[in-house]
């Protein structure tokens, strides 16, 4: 049994003691649990026998640095977590309290276990065991761990901006992305960017009684519906003038990767997403529509009358919450432009129509052909007994774009989570096996760089 594997009880008491604090990042009322989260992190940091453990306080929630930089000469890395989560609606959903964590069939159930307090907590435990074992690391480190990456992570992309040479590394490591299948050593080496917003309708200046007024007066809730079936159509394919021209399709060699992956269509629909059919662009295989292609979501709709019982009620304006995911080389500010054109010329008579931008993020691709991508794999491979394999994702980590654009460097996203995690949804996981082993597997990449 190694160091790694002796620790294995004091790791979970651990990672159960941080996911009990709620910090959710999007309710104000939780200041103090995000507070008390980053607390936990500095001086977890600190026990872990890293130097200058402190929190960064600025606009926004802070953000925790700690480093260890004693082998001159060495390869510098920059390890970046998060400790806010997301609210853990809906709450009667959950099998076990979101913030009392559980352990059933091999999975610790909580809100942050795999997103991405379990996964954060792996990097913190593997620079720990080599420093108790060693006294020293085989190279030197950065942590940088913010508490905003679910509410677009403000406080965070300032800091890299303004403090290039403090934060100076050869490689970022980031864990926070999922293996493909279980026991499938996995590395994340492309991301989709995002732009997120409101799209906001007003008809009248007031809310009309649609017996007196209906059938002259501008309806918004139809207005917006008018707008988004303009946006894209049944198929999937979106209708935005110019959005496509800046996609760059997957080379063959990593298409043919992706075919090779063992994959149950009719099991990822039907009991991973718990649907009845897939949908989107036909033509268009699926894992590239989920990872190398653009998409447009609706989140939310709300106006109007929506209560028990019935009002019959013309809004004066309604609101609806849409996204667009995009991939390389699409540019947020270029997409945004091109969105809001759209939406002015698919605007109806008689409403005005506005989108109104909330946070972006860029897409981002690394070369897996990098030696710090490569030692990963090679790290992975060793603690799993399996190829490591390399995917992307149709997830957004804003900061990948700012270490890549700011620092220069590229980020190794070795993730440790699974497809069925129920990731931002009731009964969130994380398997303790890949928790343990992450841990190893961090610890050994380090060894071997």
């Amino acid at each position: 049994m190694n160091y790694y594997q002796q620790h294995h009880a004091e790791y979970l008491e651990g990672l159960k003691t941080f996911l009990r604090i709620p910090s959710i990042s999007t309710l104000s009322e939780h200041k103090p649990d995000i507070k008390k989260a980053a607390e936990f992190v500095r001086a977890e940091l600190e026990k872990a026998g890293l130097q200058q453990a402190q929190l960064i306080e600025g606009q926004g929630n802070p953000l925790v640095y700690a480093e260890w930089l004693g082998a001159p000469g060495k390869p510098t890395l920059l390890l970046y977590g998060h400790y806010d989560v997301q609210p853990p609606d809906p709450l009667d959903e959950w099998k076990s309290p979101p913030f009392e964590p559980a352990i059933r069939n091999d999975n610790i159930y909580a809100r942050g276990s795999a997103d991405d307090k379990g996964q954060t907590y792996i990097l913190i435990k593997a620079v720990e065991g080599l420093l108790k074992q060693h006294g020293r690391l085989p190279i030197n480190v950065k942590f940088l761990i913010e508490g905003e990456e679910e509410v677009g992570g403000e406080h965070i992309e300032s800091y890299v901006a303004t403090k290039p040479a403090r934060l100076k590394s050869d490689a970022a490591v980031i864990c926070d992305t999922e293996m493909f299948a279980p026991e499938l050593p996995t590395i994340c080496v492309g991301l989709r960017g995002i732009i997120y917003g409101e799209l906001v309708v007003e008809g009248a200046n007031h809310d009309l009684h649609s017996g007196v007024y209906g059938g002259a007066a501008p309806n918004p809730i139809q207005a917006i519906a008018e707008i988004l079936s303009t946006l894209k159509d049944r198929e999937g394919h979106i209708r935005i003038p110019g959005f496509y021209d800046r996609v760059v399709a997957p080379s063959a060699k990593e298409r043919a990767a992706w075919a090779r992956l063992p994959f149950d269509e009719k099991e990822y629909t039907e009991k991973e997403m718990g649907a009845k059919a897939l949908v989107g662009e036909p033509e268009i295989p699926l894992f590239e529509r989920l990872w190398a292609r653009p998409t447009l979501e609706v989140h939310g709709i709300r106006g109007g009358f929506t209560g028990e019982g019935a009002k019959t009620v013309i809004p004066a304006r309604a609101l609806a919450k849409l996204s667009l995911r995009l991939v390389a080389d699409q540019r947020p500010d270029e997409a945004t432009a091109q969105l809001q054109k759209a939406i002015a010329a698919a605007c109806p008579k008689g409403v005005t129509a506005e989108y109104r931008p909330i946070h972006s993020a860029p897409p981002s691709l690394v070369n897996p052909d990098n030696r710090y991508i490569q030692a990963a794999a090679e790290a992975m491979k060793q603690v799993f007994g399996k190829e490591t394999v390399y995917i992307r994702s149709g997830g957004s980590i804003p900061i990948v774009a700012a270490f890549d654009e700011f620092l220069g460097i590229p980020s190794v996203m070795m993730g440790f989570g699974l497809p069925d995690d129920n990731l931002h949804a009731p009964n969130e996981k994380l398997h303790l096996p890949n928790f343990f082993r992450g841990i190893e597997a961090v610890a050994r990449y380090l060894e071997l760089l």
